[in-house]
């Protein structure tokens, strides 16, 4: 990741996208350097920019924000980049399955589009350190949005976690429950380092793209 954190925003508002630039333009470690009105612009502005965050808006024109996400993450896995772009969706309470498929294709997180500008520029920064947003009172609703989902996908996986040893379980159920590699090391008595491993071990094993999928899938495994 640069010095500056490099951010692109698309949203179909000129006016989101003006208040999120006056927001971000006054913190001295992130750089807004391009915008998108739709989903395929968004998607050819962050091909050409390369930035390390991406603030996309789900309801847009052309292509909405899932599909932008979707192909965006794609794209990162042909990418040779140290650290891949990462994609915060943005969205309000009424888009509640659009999000949880938004962290189903990739997404490292979400806000709430009224979220309070220092916690927009403060999710920006732990994004793009590899820490998802996951805020607990937002995590709450979408953990009960899935509850009527397909029972297969439950037994999917608890299949999932059955591969795995406690202690990896252990950090997969604190990653579920929006805990920072920090908190993980300190509840379960482990160096950060070794959450870090334990980490890169469960997104190969449960064939995940970053931490919130890790989440889903524990969340899923939890469902009755």
């Amino acid at each position: 990741m640069s010095e500056r954190i490099r951010v692109v925003l698309v949203d179909d508002d000129p006016l989101v996208r003006a208040g999120l630039g006056m927001i971000l333009g006054g913190a001295p470690d992130i750089e807004v350097v391009a915008e998108a009105a739709d989903g395929v612009a968004g998607v050819t502005t962050v091909a050409a920019e390369q930035p390390d965050v991406v603030l996309m808006d789900l309801r847009m024109p052309r292509r909405d924000g899932l599909e932008a996400t979707r192909l965006i993450v794609a794209d990162q896995a042909g990418s040779s980049r140290l650290e891949p772009t990462r994609v915060i969706v943005l969205t309000t309470f009424d888009t509640d399955d659009m999000v949880v498929n938004a962290l189903r294709v990739g997404a490292s997180g979400f806000l709430l589009k009224d979220t309070p500008p220092e916690r927009i520029v403060d999710a920006i920064r732990s994004v793009a350190a590899g820490e998802p947003t996951l805020s607990p009172t937002v995590t709450a609703q979408l953990i009960a949005s899935l509850t009527s989902a397909d029972d297969g996908r439950a037994t999917a996986a608890r299949a999932q976690l059955a591969t795995l040893t406690d202690r990896e379980r252990e950090v997969a159920v604190a990653i579920g429950e929006g805990k920072s590699n920090a908190e993980i090391a300190a509840a379960l008595y482990l160096g950060v380092p070794t959450v870090k491993t334990h980490v890169s071990r469960l997104l190969t094993k449960l064939g995940a793209e970053n931490r919130v999928q890790i989440a889903m899938v524990v969340h899923d495994a939890g469902r009755d």
